[in-house]
């Protein structure tokens, strides 16, 4: 079942046009593209590049391409006012392509194939620094799907797939996704725009491509809403060359993402990759390295398990790690810290393996 909200209009990066400020681009053309499976240590380099230099990557949302929305972008969009002109061509030629997909064995998702930066090694961390994100297309779409989402089996109502088509709206006031209050009823919402990548990862050992959903040491599918432009994500290398991707672009979710999918919807990510040596990610970091972010004005440990609880439970304990091995601050001092001023976020709680991130407040340490 789908929900339309209308005709859109609106600019369209395809690929190679627009602003490509990276020292590389990588297009999201089908055989760069990995779906539904992420990228290990048997997976050839699509792009090798040095530490400090900077891709811009075409990410394509799977929105539109899945077999549920019967897996032809033009018909889908169309059926909801967008022009040829304004669907993406690779979504076109990923659609048509004989490339084998199946949601009952792979995962949704989108991912470029790795990228080797080299020297990294194993023990090593990957920092992957986000420094721009433009909307590729004026719209996306918020789907519930398979029995998944916070509610299964009470949401969305009905069988199948529910894939909410969801206009961009500009207003002086900036970019707003926009929701009906009523299916083809009167009155709207809108809701602030904040894109971000769902998926950053890096390879992972062996020749076994992991499932695109949940995710793990090696990041993937974090959903952690606070990666927007101008953060940061370290990742404990697994592989040489670190195997680095990304995907599963967003232009805006809630902490949560309870019906399953935010609202999706393609970007160009330029973004940089930076190796942080070993010995000076525990001295940074901690021992335990697990997935940790850092924006201007947080430090963010995060917390996985499939069970909310111990989820919770691994993102304290990788914060006490975190304050220790940062600042020198004993343990029974952080802990107390963390309960009277640091937010525990849930990231999400539908990737099958669930997320929680902490806000460590850089400032209350004089950064």
């Amino acid at each position: 079942m789908t929900v339309a909200t209308g005709a859109v209009t609106g600019p369209v990066l395809q690929r190679g046009t627009g602003e490509v400020p990276g020292d590389h681009y990588l297009p999201a053309d089908p055989d760069v593209l990995l779906w539904g499976r992420l990228p290990c240590a048997a997976d050839a380099p699509v792009l090798s590049v040095a530490p400090g230099e900077t891709v811009t990557i075409d990410t394509l949302s799977h929105e539109g391409v899945l077999e549920d929305q019967g897996r032809d972008p033009l018909a889908f969009f169309g059926g909801h006012g967008v022009a040829p002109d304004q669907v993406l061509t690779e979504a076109i030629d990923l659609a048509r392509s004989d490339r084998p997909h199946s949601l009952a064995t792979d995962g949704p998702h989108l991912v470029n194939r790795p990228i080797e930066v080299r020297g990294a090694q194993v023990g090593d961390l990957l920092a992957i620094t986000v420094l721009r994100l433009d909307r590729r297309v004026p719209y996306g779409v918020i789907s519930n799907r398979h029995g998944r989402g916070a509610l299964p089996g009470e949401m969305p109502g009905g069988p199948g797939t529910m894939s909410v088509f969801t206009p961009v709206v500009e207003t002086a006031d900036g970019a707003f996704g926009e929701l009906p209050l009523r299916a083809g009823g009167p009155g709207a919402v809108r809701f602030p725009l904040n894109p971000f990548l769902g998926t950053l990862g890096v390879a992972v050992a062996g020749g076994v491509r992991p499932h695109s959903v949940p995710p793990g040491p090696h990041g993937g599918n974090l959903d952690i809403n606070l990666l927007t432009e101008g953060a940061t994500l370290y990742l404990p290398v697994q592989v040489p060359g670190a195997g680095a991707y990304v995907g599963d672009p967003h232009f805006a979710q809630g902490d949560g993402e309870v019906a399953l999918t935010a609202l999706e919807a393609s970007l160009r990510a330029t973004v940089r990759f930076d190796v942080v040596p070993a010995s000076e990610a525990v001295e940074r970091f901690g021992a335990d390295l697990a997935p940790v972010a850092e924006t201007r004005e947080y430090l963010i440990p995060t917390g996985l398990d499939t069970d909310l609880d111990v989820a919770a439970a691994n993102c304290v304990r990788a914060a006490l790690g975190l304050l220790q091995a940062r600042y020198g601050m004993e343990r029974h001092l952080a802990y107390a810290y963390l309960s009277a001023a640091t937010d525990f976020d849930i990231s999400q709680v539908v990737d099958l393996v669930k997320g929680v991130h902490a806000r460590i407040r850089k400032a209350d340490f004089g950064e």
